[in-house]
């Protein structure tokens, strides 16, 4: 059996980029490929942040739909969009090798703006809340859009920079070592070393219908079992924690010196309040349930109440703008 392995991706450029290195590393394995490329509602409705959305997965419900109906084979995401827990009869069949998992301040070269009032830009809330939670006196905005019209935005903006993660501008080649040149805007990037990234950061994901044994034995060749492992312990914390809510999490699994390093941490939406957590385990131990044990602590070290506080402010935030 030959056929042609249908890649399903969103349209968007970085999108397009992440199928088209899967696509690249099938075909150089001897399969059949092609590119069948979708709109998600996360890419078209650009006014409303993500999180009031009200609902996960806002840019793999498409693909995933997709998947079921027999329009694609397989679909190809960025993992740390995908929701802990995928749709039934949908599995995950390959997570590739990770590529950087921090995030970037990209501004227009003038620092001033960290001393004074100024507003950053991102559309998440764990990068807003880690933000606020180091530079109180600044204001954050939301930011959406792909790549190329987040940087058009801030570009034409007077805020003092926006947030980006790093993989992305590196996929598109507009990030070369400090400094951001796109068709859009150039300027700087720093890198933000004590951002915690979200889990699974940099990492790309490959699903497959769980009845298809073609498509699954073929991505397995892909998968790179040191990011699975990281990626597995980071969104196993963040389904602990999350309870079906999206929150201002980070996590960050990594192998070091014959140890897996993990760290943690739950905010408050407005920053104010942080809940940090360090902790290692050898890399050849069980690691099957060390995301859990991470956030359980976390829980019982006051995230049970700032999570109830967080669903709270969100639940008003939707209500506001209804």
């Amino acid at each position: 059996m030959n056929k042609a392995i249908r890649i399903g991706t969103r349209d968007s450029q970085l999108a397009l980029w992440q199928a088209h290195t899967v696509q690249a590393k099938l075909e150089q394995l001897g399969y059949n490929t092609e590119i069948v490329a979708v709109k998600s509602a996360g890419d078209v409705v650009l006014d409303v942040p993500l999180y009031e959305f009200g609902i996960t997965g806002i840019f793999t419900k498409t693909l995933d739909v997709a998947m079921i109906k027999g329009e694609v084979d397989i679909a190809v995401h960025s993992m740390k969009d995908v929701p802990t827990a995928l749709p039934k009869g949908i599995v995950q069949a390959a997570v590739l090798q990770r590529a950087n998992t921090l995030d970037v301040l990209v501004h227009k070269g003038d620092t001033s703006f960290y001393n004074t009032e100024t507003t950053i830009a991102t559309g998440s809330l764990r990068r807003q809340a880690q933000w606020l939670n180091r530079y109180p006196h600044h204001n954050v905005t939301d930011l959406r859009g792909n790549v190329n019209t987040r940087l058009q935005k801030l570009h034409d903006s007077n805020w003092g920079g926006a947030i980006f993660a790093a993989a992305g501008l590196e996929r598109l080649e507009f990030l070369n070592g400090e400094t951001v040149n796109s068709p859009t805007f150039n300027g700087i990037a720093e890198t933000l070393h004590w951002m915690i990234p979200a889990p699974a950061q940099g990492a790309m994901l490959a699903v497959a219908m769980e009845n298809d044994s073609y498509c699954r034995e073929a991505l397995a060749q892909l998968n790179h079992e040191p990011t699975q492992v990281a990626t597995f312990i980071e969104r196993q914390f963040l389904k602990k924690l999350e309870g079906g809510c999206t929150a201002p999490i980070g996590a960050l699994a990594t192998f070091l010196d014959g140890e897996i390093r993990f760290e943690g941490v739950l905010l408050s939406v407005d920053g104010k309040q942080k809940i940090h957590i360090e902790r290692t385990l050898p890399a050849d131990a069980d690691y099957t349930d060390f995301g859990n044990i991470c956030a359980q602590e976390v829980l019982d070290n006051g995230g049970n109440e700032l999570m109830q506080q967080i669903r709270t402010v969100l639940n008003k935030k939707e209500q506001d703008d209804v």
